[in-house]
This record gives structure tokens, sequence and C-alpha cells, in this order.
């Protein structure tokens, strides 16, 4: 049986992994070059469908990263009986590795909608709004969104515990501020959140 807090802790300890190779990616010179946006430049009702900030590298990246990100930990959880703990999704390397494909695909779309939403209220790319309680509900939004998507698309694909949901959700936003402020020091990212 599905342990929810293994689950869990497996997603954050995989993404976290991921997110160490997407940051690093991100930092990388040769990154620039795929720095074109999602978009292609187009607009809806006048303004940026989801902004400059929403690139194809990101995408590039974090798909195999997590792919092997998950596929890492599943191996390392199943020494040295040679299977994942019971308390884990019973997957093969591959199915780990698929599953961490799609988790990733999941975490990148998951911040589109709410990049939509931010264009369409005249918010720029990397910029936080004016209000204050528009900021504090976009930052807020920023921190979730991209964890919903992975939840999301791993809901999809393997059976995952509403328990599980909670703790990634509870421990994820933490998790997430941090790799914010350590890109934003890298001086990828405009803002520390």
């Amino acid at each position: 049986m599905y342990d929810p807090l293994h689950c869990g802790l497996f997603l954050i300890l995989a993404f976290v992994l991921a997110g160490l190779l997407h940051s690093l990616w991100l930092n990388n010179r040769y990154s620039r070059a795929l720095a074109i946006p999602l978009d292609g430049g187009r607009m809806f009702r006048g303004r940026p469908i989801f902004g400059e900030n929403k690139t194809l590298r990101g995408f590039v990246v974090m798909i195999p990263a997590a792919a092997l990100a998950f596929a890492a930990v599943a191996t390392l959880t199943s020494l040295p009986q040679g299977a994942p703990p019971a308390t884990l999704w019973q997957l093969t390397p591959a199915g780990y590795a698929a599953l961490g494909g799609w988790a990733g695909f999941g975490f990148m779309a998951g911040e589109l909608p709410n990049s939509f939403v931010k264009r369409q209220l005249g918010i720029l790319p990397g910029h936080a709004p004016a209000s204050r309680l528009t900021r504090a509900i976009c930052f807020t939004i920023d921190h979730v969104d991209s964890i919903i998507g992975m939840l999301a698309a791993v809901t999809v694909a393997v059976h995952t515990p509403w328990t599980t949901w909670l703790w990634v959700l509870i421990l994820g936003p933490s998790i997430h501020l941090l790799f914010s402020w350590w890109l934003f020091r890298m001086g990828v990212k405009g803002r520390p959140a």
C-alpha cells in the first residue's frame, strides 16, 4: 500500500534534483540560445499570451531532468532489495523515468495559466503587481502553480493519495521559494520571489 508521506518525499526529492539541473542549465550561456518565447510573440487582446520569460529553454531541460531524477531516486530507494519499497509506486526504472518526464512537463505547463492571467492583467513578466493584495495572491499562486501541475500530471499516470498532494503542497512551496531565491542570486531571475 502506498504511503502518502513516502510518495510525497519521493516527489519532493526528485524535483529538488531536477530543479538543481534546471537551475544550472538556466545559468549556462548555452541555454540562452533556446530563450525562445513559448507564445512566439503572439498576442491575445493586444497583450502577450505568456510573455518573454516563458521560453523553450525551461521545457527543454526540466522534462529530461525530471525523468533522470525520478529514475535516480527510484534506483536509490530500491537498493539493496532491487525493487521499489512497497510504500512507493511499483514501477520499473524506465517507468519511473517516464513518470518523471511527464511530471516535469506538468511542472512546466502548470505555470502557463498563471502567466497568461498575469499578462492579461497587464503585469509584466518578472514584475510584481502594484496592489498589495494582488501581489500577495500572485506570490502564493507563483509558488504552487507548477507544483499543482506536477501533481496533476502524476495523478493522471499513477494512483496518488490525496494526502500526498497535501504533503507536497505543504513542503513544496518552501523549497520552491528557495529555488526562486537561488535563481535570483545567480542572476537568472529579476526578483527573488
